[in-house]
């Protein structure tokens, strides 16, 4: 069912230690369980498995459950050893697993959602669960009473979800690109903000509580820096995946953030740096460079007897212009842009050899990735997707060898 561990060499690029294997559909969830050889899946086959390592360097699941429905979240504390299931059916079921990790009892059902739950969230502080579904809302629900706490609505599906435990603040993404920003209370929310820049659904966030940074990854293949704790609106954009960006992780300890996409490309931003905020494309009728009109602009195209152009923009400067005078491609990396994107032409005179050298590193998953989840404090990352397959990552050659105690045998 798993593949064997591998020795750990020397390199730059991610090692692959383990693949497990066993699921019979779409792993939705796969976390590493803290101080242990083991993981914990969820998946769409509709079961719950712990894996532990055994002494012949495989992975085997000691716990096996079939749940009522098709798992799409889950949450784990490990201290507590409490297990929050989210389903297809809109129900959250929570479980308590035995200390030696072979038994796991049911404890009680949340009747959270009315359609699939996309992502969940347990505050022990609160005693709350806090969740997202495709039936449009947030809602926050009592691990003592089982009750309702409360629920907020949007416009489309809720896709991701991040909370703040000092400050109580909900940080909700959807379908429609936007990020809501909630202040939750005993019985009831308050709507702070919303941010407004990814062009695709929202898939995946992480909340950074010690720098207050939001990180956002969408459809659109772009990731999002958020300054919440600047309060002056600062953005960043970083584009270098060529798919969904399904997963993030900010590791402050490092400041880089590792993030994965759907075509299984792993990326790692170095953010130690001080990045430039990409700049608001301006609107103009005509090339702000060469000032012929673009194909709109009728009065100046008559006044002039020429053709309308059509409007492209450098992603440098932000300036309207037309097709001749943005010949050249650049990457920018300290705006973002790993890869070759349009700049005007002379923008792209202003950038030098040493402004296009990278400040990312890019690795093959080589599978489907809809989730991830890092233990940060031993280097390790895992995998998991539409393959059925769960890769377990040594990342200590990319994100720093001081993160890692090592990844014990039993």
């Amino acid at each position: 069912m798993a593949a064997e561990i591998h020795a750990r060499p020397q390199s730059s690029r991610p090692v692959l230690l383990s693949k497990v294997e066993g699921h019979q559909d779409a792993v939705s969830a796969a976390l590493l369980i803290p101080k242990e050889d083991g993981l914990i899946t969820a998946s769409e086959d509709r079961t719950i498995r712990v894996w532990l390592k055994r002494d012949s360097g495989q992975y085997w699941p000691s716990i096996y459950h079939t749940m009522s429905s098709p798992c799409s979240a889950m949450a784990y504390h490990h201290d507590s050893r409490r297990i929050f299931v989210g389903q297809d059916n809109g129900a959250i079921m929570e479980f308590h697993i035995s200390e030696d990790f072979n038994k796991m009892n049911f404890v009680k059902t949340y009747p959270a959602h009315q359609n699939r739950v996309s992502a969940v969230i347990f505050c022990l502080g609160a005693e709350w669960v806090i969740s997202t579904g495709h039936d449009k809302c947030v809602s926050w629900m009592c691990t003592r009473s089982g009750n309702m706490l409360g629920r907020h609505y949007f416009t489309s599906w809720a896709s991701c979800l991040q909370y703040d435990i000092e400050t109580q603040h909900a940080f909700v993404g959807d379908y429609s690109g936007q990020i809501t920003l909630l202040k939750l209370e005993q019985n009831t929310c308050t709507v702070i903000t919303t941010l407004k820049g990814h062009e695709g659904s929202v898939a995946s966030l992480w909340w950074d509580p010690v720098q207050r940074l939001l990180f956002s990854g969408a459809s659109d293949h772009s990731i999002i820096l958020w300054d919440i704790g600047g309060r002056k609106g600062r953005t960043l954009l970083l584009q270098g995946h060529h798919d969904k960006v399904q997963a993030i992780c900010y590791i402050q300890l490092t400041r880089q953030l590792v993030s994965c996409s759907a075509d299984g490309g792993i990326a790692v931003w170095n953010m130690d740096i001080s990045r430039e905020e990409a700049p608001q494309w301006l609107e103009s009728d005509s090339c702000q460079k060469c000032e012929q009109p673009f194909f709109w602009n009728i009065k100046q195209m008559w006044d002039t007897k020429t053709l309308g152009l059509r409007q492209h923009h450098c992603r440098k400067c932000g300036q309207a212009v037309c097709g001749k005078c943005s010949t050249k491609r650049s990457s920018y990396p300290i705006m973002g842009f790993e890869f070759q994107v349009r700049v005007c032409d002379s923008c792209f005179e202003s950038i030098k050899d040493e402004d296009r050298t990278s400040l990312a590193t890019f690795h093959e998953g080589k599978h489907n990735i809809s989730h991830m989840s890092m233990d940060i404090s031993r280097g390790l990352m895992v995998t998991c997707g539409s393959d059925r397959i769960v890769k377990i990552w040594d990342m200590t050659p990319v994100v720093g060898c001081s993160l890692a105690t090592g990844f014990s045998s039993r």
